[in-house]
């Protein structure tokens, strides 16, 4: 009897540790690895924070599988499954077992709870941007939170100015408020050319993402009609200037980290066994050195939305929905 009781107890232990959410921080990512011949699936796949793979949580082949979420305990993953118009409502642990089907989505998985991001992107495309001085400006100035740094946008009449390419901005400025000092953007490491300073999605007088040692304010930049834009971190501690994609990437804050996501797009990407070239998205993250891991390969791919737990950090989870994959 005493036995059998002590059998009975383990197994409990064992369940509530299995039930326990990770203590370490990941990041459940959905991955279409795009393939020469029939369809390919998005899949969901599990990483450390540092970009190992911890598992491939899923194996659809009917379906694709988009905009996984992380409960607010971790416990689960929450994710949309969608087949022709018909769309479904999943979840898994991130240890893989417990796959089913929900009746609704939970409330935590609107996608009001999204997290913000920087973007170039304004309410009305015919607005002038703000971002950009205007012909009767022809200079503005942002100031970083902590009053240490000033960016002096200045418009001028060189021919590059006059464009939003390659070349434009060389004359903005990096001022250090402290020293006095003024740096013109073309004298920075890595200067190819900026435009427009991007801004919160959420806030439009956010410019900067200061988390110390991280000093960093984002710019966008046209290239041409194949190769779109690009973004650029501007490294205030640098200071220099860091491209972020060959194409453009959207950067996703990580409050309380010296880090950020970017949501990164690649163009013409070849497919394995194929002369075909497709645009491709992956999740990364970078730190504060602008040190980057990719979560996933390089091979073509689109990511379908990803979602990141961090036990101790408000908030614990931040979710970032593929728009164009499910809306």
């Amino acid at each position: 009897m005493k036995a059998g009781l002590t059998v009975w107890v383990i197994a409990a232990s064992m369940a509530v540790i299995c039930a326990k959410a990770s203590t370490d921080p990941e990041i459940v990512v959905a991955i279409r690895y795009l393939k020469a011949q029939g369809t390919s699936h998005a899949q969901l796949f599990l990483f450390r924070q540092d970009g190992t793979l911890l598992r491939q949580l899923t194996n659809e082949n009917v379906a694709q599988v988009t905009n996984p979420r992380f409960a607010p305990d971790g416990v689960t993953i929450v994710f949309t499954r969608e087949l022709s118009a018909k769309k479904e409502y999943w979840s898994i642990e991130p240890l893989g077992k417990n796959l089913h089907v929900l009746a609704a989505a939970p409330a935590w998985y609107d996608k009001k709870n999204d997290a913000p991001f920087f973007t170039n992107l304004e309410e009305s495309d015919n607005s002038p941007n703000p971002n950009v001085p205007s012909e009767d400006q022809k200079e503005m100035t942002f100031s970083s939170p902590d009053g240490s740094t000033q960016l002096i946008l200045k418009e001028t009449d060189d021919e590059d100015d006059q464009i939003d390419g390659p070349g434009h901005g060389k004359h903005y400025e990096l001022r250090d408020t402290s020293s006095g000092k003024v740096t013109e953007f073309q004298n920075l490491p890595g200067f190819e050319g900026v435009f427009e300073i991007l801004h919160g999605s959420q806030d439009k007088d956010q410019h900067f993402l200061i988390q110390p040692p991280l000093r960093v304010a984002f710019f966008g930049l046209h290239l041409d009609s194949s190769d779109g834009d690009t973004t650029y971190a501007l490294d205030l501690s640098g200071p220099r200037l860091v491209r972020l994609s060959p194409n453009w990437a959207t950067p996703i804050p990580l409050p309380g980290e010296p880090a950020f996501l970017t949501l990164t797009e690649v163009r013409y990407v070849q497919i394995p066994d194929s002369s075909k070239t497709v645009n491709s998205s992956y999740m990364e993250r970078w730190d504060a050195s602008f040190h980057k891991v990719r979560y996933g390969t390089d091979a073509a791919a689109l990511c379908y939305g990803a979602s990141l737990y961090r036990p101790g950090l408000p908030p614990a989870v931040i979710s970032v929905r593929n728009f164009a994959a499910s809306e």
